[in-house]
């Protein structure tokens, strides 16, 4: 695990000059990668090429060493991720006759895109982001992995194409500060994180998951292609019980894959079904004790240490059990925010680092339950997509949109606790009988109509996710495999992946997500809905292929989101800094936003009128980001 920077410049630049900028880069994400670093220049008459990495060492201790060069010193790569299938792919590169130096998987992309091009990329099964130097064709690639777990940005200005895991390593290259982004800013504002290709900047994006970028040195010319085409939709021919078989041994076969290290690796339990059943596998793979790591909180309200608890005795774990309290959480909200580099408001991040941190002095990867409601159906959102169909087909619009009125004025919550009231009232708001209402339900900041509100006219996009519905080719998300598929390339690349990605890596923590595997996700799109959640029965096939390894009913327990009570520490220790944030000359400056809106959004929450808890952390997430990005920086 590391991560990589990278620049071409078409301006005169020695090699000392090019590895001076990649130092730069390379200090700033040395959380990414603590163990060793690289840097590759080049220069000729017309351009500079410097490539840099930061270590994480996992696999290959010895003879990792990146960048890593082909015997004729033609291509140069620089790597970021793990290749899980690395070993089968040597055996069939070795049979092909090519000669290895090193036991990583660095060496093993490098050879296969050596002796197959940019074909080799689609047989790739791993997290990654690398780029590759190709001096022979004058070009460069680079590829992000299948779900989009690693990062990777770019920019092109007059003078380079710049390229790093983290936008802080373009941000400190270039010489001025980017235009905030209008799509980057309105995806924000309704879905708490900007997915790809957008971020905050105009000029900067992220390269979406699944795809690569050939760039052309010389004609200074970008193209991007995606690697793995989607297969034709066709029903798998599979009775309930041969899909069930097929579920488990596919989820064992990925967990063993996922847990191949050359370092200390356990698995994040918080006792849910997604991480109970991942730590079971690697239980099961493997005859050693493995080590389980769960944060609890000393309020009962918010701990749910005892489930996991039950699946470390049975596992027999050496289990770790960090009980905090929840002030402990606010300890490091600066810095974990800072490092998002744009504005991000997952009130889970803030646990997410803390587990990570705990679980770092023990460990240097962790597997994670992460992706099981995607790949399996399993999210409540999912619910409320197939009852707003049923919903809309019985209640009339006019008689909704009274109902709707008297939940605003009757229901209102007053303080964080998002219960039945919030949830009533985030259906409610979600319903809609045009065929737009999944945008809104993953809209967990600001639904189309309260960002129309919340905005000044020339800032606000009434289309934002436009180019999302093109891409998936449907204008209509009506079913669970719709709702799953935006979840890919919206929800999981933007939001889930970045938070554990970003809070992980800064403490310099590898996380791995077993139920991220390409031919699981491709199986269960095969499945019929119904396998996946039957009735209102949620991640159905995955809980009947393991129910038999856990006590009786315990898969079927409700399980709580890992969250922050960020909305009492808003009204609370953070509250001067909130109030400054509404300040009129502030928001005058901006001219983001309608003043008078905002101003009584978040005055009313202080005042605990009306609770609006994720609207407003997103707020003042965005203006943390602000002021250190825009006004503190110069």
């Amino acid at each position: 695990m590391c991560g990589i920077n990278g620049i071409i410049t078409t301006s005169q630049k020695s090699k000392e000059d090019i590895k001076s900028i990649l130092n730069t880069m390379n200090t700033l994400i040395i959380h990414r990668g603590p163990d060793d670093d690289g840097i590759y220049a080049d220069e000729n008459a017309t351009h500079s090429v410097g490539m840099g990495m930061r270590r994480l060492a996992i696999i290959d201790l010895s003879t990792g060493k990146q960048p890593m060069y082909s015997d004729d010193k033609q291509i140069t790569i620089v790597f970021n991720g793990e290749i899980y299938n690395y070993k089968t792919l040597k055996s069939r590169l070795e049979s092909e006759g090519l000669q290895f130096k090193t036991t990583s998987d660095t060496e093993v992309i490098l050879r296969a895109y050596e002796r197959f091009g940019v074909e080799a990329f689609q047989w790739l099964d791993g997290m990654y982001a690398f780029s590759i130097h190709d001096k022979r064709k004058n070009k460069l690639y680079i590829a992000r992995d299948f779900f989009g777990e690693k990062p990777l940005y770019y920019t092109q200005t007059d003078k380079a194409f710049i390229w790093a895991s983290e936008l802080k390593s373009i941000i400190k290259t270039i010489d001025f500060t980017p235009q905030i982004s209008k799509k980057g800013l309105n995806l924000y504002f309704r879905l708490t994180y900007i997915p790809a290709p957008h971020t905050i900047y105009e000029t900067i994006f992220k390269l979406e998951a699944n795809h690569y970028i050939t760039y052309d040195i010389a004609s200074q010319s970008t193209s991007i292609h995606e690697i793995h085409k989607a297969p034709k939709a066709e029903t798998a021919p599979l009775t309930f019980e041969q899909a069930k078989h097929k579920t488990k041994a596919l989820v064992y076969d990925s967990v063993e894959s996922r847990s191949i290290a050359d370092v200390g690796l356990g698995t994040f339990l918080s006792g849910g079904v997604d991480s109970s059943i991942i730590s079971l596998c690697l239980a099961q793979t493997t005859t050693k004790k493995i080590d389980t790591f769960s944060i609890g909180f000393k309020k009962a309200s918010y701990d749910e240490t005892d489930k996991s608890r039950v699946v470390a005795e049975q596992l027999n774990s050496k289990h770790h059990e960090f009980i905090i309290d929840e002030d402990d959480l606010k300890n490091n909200i600066h810095q974990i925010l800072i490092n998002f580099d744009e504005p991000f408001s997952d009130t889970a991040a803030l646990p997410t680092h803390l587990l990570s941190e705990k679980t770092r002095a023990h460990v240097t990867v962790a597997l994670t339950g992460d992706g099981g409601d995607e790949v399996f159906g399993g999210y409540n959102k999912y619910y409320i997509g197939k009852m707003n169909k049923k919903y809309t087909n019985i209640v009339p619009k006019t008689l909704h949109e009274k109902i709707k009125h008297l939940s605003g004025k009757y229901l209102i919550d007053k303080d964080d606790t998002r219960g039945r009231k919030f949830q009533i009232n985030k259906l409610l708001n979600a319903i809609h009988y045009d065929g737009e209402f999944y945008w809104d339900i993953i809209s967990l900041a600001n639904t189309k109509t309260q960002l129309a509100e919340l905005f000044t006219p020339e800032y606000f996009d009434a289309d934002i996710f436009k180019a999302y519905k093109t891409t998936l080719g449907k204008q209509k998300i009506e079913s669970l495999t719709d709702f799953r598929a935006v979840d890919k390339i919206l929800s999981l690349e933007g939001g889930m992946l970045a938070k554990v990605d970003r809070t992980s890596m800064l403490t310099s923590l590898e996380c791995r997500a077993p139920f991220l595997n390409r031919e699981l996700w491709e199986f269960t799109n095969t499945l019929p809905e119904a396998y996946l959640m039957k009735g209102w029965n949620k991640k159905h096939i995955l809980k009947e292929a393991f129910k038999d390894q856990f006590p009786e009913g315990f898969l079927e327990k409700s399980k709580s989101g890992f969250g922050s009570p960020t909305g009492d520490w808003l009204r609370q220790s953070l509250r001067a800094e909130l109030e400054h944030y509404i300040e009129p000359e502030l928001l005058k400056k901006q001219g983001f936003f309608n003043i008078a809106v905002i101003t009584k959004l978040v005055k009313d929450h202080l005042s605990s009128k009306k609770d609006s808890t994720f609207r407003v952390w997103s707020y003042y997430c965005f203006q943390k980001w602000y002021h250190y990005n825009y006004l503190n920086q110069n």
